[in-house]
């Protein structure tokens, strides 16, 4: 595998403490006090816009409006780098394999967030969705990164903790690894090429995928 495709949320970074921060106050922001104290686990990863649907919020506009304001005036930057991270990042790019970030956030707040904690100088380019929800889908988000970057996916590997980074990276015909540290429940995984307990595992198991 050349190319690596790394989810941010997660995969790369604990960053729930900062996105429930923001969750909870949009919720209570916009008049939905019943959601505020409840488990939002399961809303990191996908699209915030399908995770306000499934919840039966109608007009998800003024809590989308109120959590951004919050994430990027406090949440944003109250997250950290998971530990084996940088050395994980370290072996790959000493292997010669070029890396990506392909994440559901919003690629205006990715890019700030991985430059303020030092990810961002391992990356060739880092994709995500527009603010306006285009490309959301992270299958969608996966096809244009393979067209930006030219990469084959035959030689190309999605890394990423929840269903949507494994099913969008089989959608596109990548490889696909699940790691198990983030958010992600195993029956996530099941269709996953490969499963990691660690960062440091990643680099194996790439070879194991084969190459």
């Amino acid at each position: 595998m050349t190319a690596v495709f790394l989810d941010l949320d997660g995969t790369l970074m604990n960053s729930k403490p900062g996105i429930e921060q923001s969750l909870r106050h949009a919720f209570r922001a916009s008049g939905h006090d019943n959601h505020a104290d409840s488990d939002l686990t399961w809303m990191i990863g996908p699209p915030f816009q399908d995770s306000f649907q499934k919840l039966g919020i109608a007009d998800a506009q003024p809590v989308l409006d109120a959590y951004r304001v919050h994430y990027q005036d406090i949440g944003m930057y109250v997250a950290e780098v998971y530990d084996g991270i940088f050395d994980m990042l370290a072996a790959l790019s000493g292997d010669a394999r070029r890396l990506y970030i392909a994440t559901a956030k919003p690629h205006a707040y990715a890019r700030q967030i991985t430059a303020h904690f030092g990810l961002s100088g391992y990356m060739r380019a880092e994709f995500g969705p527009e603010l306006d929800g285009t490309r959301g889908w992270k299958g969608d988000l996966l096809a244009h990164a393979l067209e930006v970057t030219g990469e084959d996916p035959d030689a190309s590997v999605m890394i990423g903790d929840r269903h949507h980074d494994i099913a969008a990276g089989r959608e596109v015909g990548m490889r696909t690894l699940a790691v198990t540290w983030g958010y992600g429940e195993p029956d996530e995984w099941s269709g996953a090429t490969g499963v990691v307990d660690h960062p440091r595992d990643i680099p194996a198991a790439l070879v194991g995928l084969g190459g």
